[in-house]
């Protein structure tokens, strides 16, 4: 019981919340094609992992365990300390909400992508991205 405690313990540790490989993956697309942006851009509300502060636009690359990606299915996989996870993803869900609704409040446009979206149909999250920046 104790080693698998240490072997989840450090592998939680290890997920990162910055510079992911779903943000660095679309980070990479988006400069390649000519757009400059700030990264974790913490003088608005949430830090989004990606910001365009003079069209105020803002980006979230959003992990499908984390942020709850079809929740409803996730929950029903939990095997182990259930309650934490749905607890914890369920805060996270609304957070995610909450700062979406501020930041459109304080006049922010605001991109939501999950992880799948960005790893499977980039071009996809681009084209909804360019759409939207060149009517600004």
């Amino acid at each position: 019981m104790r080693e698998s405690i240490v072997v989840t313990h450090k592998r939680m540790a290890a997920i990162r919340s910055k510079n992911t490989g779903i943000e660095l993956l679309l980070r990479k697309r988006l400069f390649s094609l000519g757009y400059r942006y700030r990264i974790h851009y913490n003088v608005v509300l949430g830090s989004p992992d990606i910001a365009f502060p003079a069209k105020k636009i803002a980006i979230f690359c959003d992990s499908n365990f984390w942020h709850g990606y079809k929740f409803d299915i996730l929950k029903r996989k939990l095997n182990r300390n259930k309650r934490f996870w749905v607890n914890k993803i369920s805060r996270n869900k609304k957070r995610d909400r909450a700062v979406t609704q501020g930041l459109r409040e304080e006049g922010w446009l605001v991109f939501r992508f999950w992880e799948d979206q960005i790893k499977n149909n980039i071009e996809e999250c681009i084209k909804k991205f360019k759409g939207a920046y060149s009517a600004l």
